[in-house]
């Protein structure tokens, strides 16, 4: 009986190998194979099983990988409860929500600054004229908005703005460009770098910005420069009609589920490319984007991001220091509630409204994807609190640094 689960194990562990020389997948090991404890970890199953139960989201796929293999992945619950019910598989794609910004809007940015077509100094009003400063009580101007601003959410502008009145001024869909204007024209809320306001506003500006130098959306710029030379099959933008089966549908919207159709309803009103939010990924795919980062942007003989990017990425930046905001990424703001209580402060990641988080630990060389699908069908789901938990466990479960 050993031998045959030894003989299982070591298939396993060889078809993992496989899968990850072609970008398919990191490979499999034993928690006890990267200093983790296969018992402790367990405890994964009763925490998001229990939740599952409770009906706090229908479904879920968590993966928890250490020093480049996975050693937890596994699949709870319902991928979708309307029309019908049908059972979540770990392979399954998410909407990641605005997971999408430090994956694809934040990492397109850092090539371009990389590539000197940029500097985060740079003024937004260089690429978007119309966009205004805040004035303050005697009328006088504040300073201009600079690229980093907009990246650590510190650039005044507010967390949102209503999808059907911008419909109603610019038409459904709209483009970008025009979206950029509206906004850029929005009443700043306060000076800039003195306030953290999250606002998915700053990363639609990111993406019109990027499109306007790089003569490439956003969609097209991360497709061409991070997700194929990293061989990420299912991170995409508007998924194609082959794969919409295996897609994870969100609310239900004009009474059915939005799948394969981003919830966002400033990504949706783009036609489904936005800064903020539009990316649909799997548990895998995102796992070897931890990795990457993990190994300084560098997965095999691809490189994608510079050492140096991933750092000044992935570290809070000290020109607003007191906000915990990294270039794209959190670190210590008050939305980061993923890293739970034991992962150490240079750990980073981000969470979706969808359900969708992701936290990185390079003290340890960890990285753990939780995707939910938390907002299917009535957007009711409960999923904050059960990051921290499920954060905790993976992290208790680390017996050798």
């Amino acid at each position: 009986m050993r031998r045959s689960q030894a003989a299982v194990a070591l298939a396993l562990f060889i078809l993992g190998g496989f899968a990850a020389a072609f970008g398919q997948a990191l490979p499999l090991a034993k928690p006890e194979d990267v200093g983790m404890s296969t018992k402790h970890l367990a405890f994964l199953d009763v925490v998001v099983g229990g939740a599952v139960v409770r009906q706090d989201f229908p479904g879920a796929v968590l993966l928890v990988a250490r020093r480049g293999k996975v050693v937890y992945r596994k699949a709870f619950g319902l991928s979708q409860t309307i029309p019908e019910p049908r059972p979540m598989t770990a392979d399954m794609i998410f909407d990641l929500a605005s997971v999408t910004k430090p994956v694809a809007t934040a990492a397109s940015a850092m090539v371009l600054v990389e590539q000197g077509e940029i500097r985060l100094w740079d003024r937004v009003k260089t690429y978007v004229p119309e966009f205004s400063t805040w004035y303050g009580e005697k009328g006088l101007a504040g300073e201009d908005a600079r690229l980093w601003h907009l990246l650590t959410h510190t650039s005044g502008l507010p967390p949102y703005t209503d999808a059907k009145e911008a419909a109603k001024k610019l038409g459904d869909p709209c483009s970008t460009a025009d979206l950029v204007k509206l906004i850029a024209a929005l009443p700043k809320e306060s000076p800039v770098g003195t306030k953290f306001v999250y606002s998915c506003l700053n990363y639609i500006t990111l993406a019109h910005i990027i499109h306007k130098v790089s003569g490439k959306t956003v969609a097209e710029f991360a497709d061409d420069k991070i997700f194929k030379p990293l061989g990420l099959k299912r991170t995409f933008y508007r998924p194609p009609e082959g794969l919409l089966s295996l897609c994870v549908p969100t609310q239900v919207v004009d009474g059915a589920p939005l799948r394969g159709v981003v919830h966002d309803p400033l990504a949706r009103l783009q036609g489904g490319v936005s800064g903020n939010a539009g990316l649909f990924s799997t548990a895998d795919d995102l796992a070897i984007f931890a990795q990457t980062l993990l190994d300084g942007g560098r997965r095999g003989g691809v490189r994608v991001l510079s050492p140096l990017s991933v750092e000044r990425m992935t570290e809070i930046y000290p020109r607003v220091g007191e906000f915990g905001r990294g270039l794209g990424w959190d670190l210590d703001s008050d939305y980061a509630t993923v890293r739970g209580d034991l992962f150490g402060p240079r750990s980073y990641g981000h969470s979706g409204y969808t359900g969708t988080s992701i936290w990185i630990d390079p003290e340890t060389q960890t990285a753990v994807v939780f995707l939910t699908n938390r907002v299917h069908p009535d957007d009711k789901g409960d999923i904050i609190a059960l990051r921290s938990k499920v954060a905790n466990v993976v992290a208790a479960s680390i017996r050798t640094k």
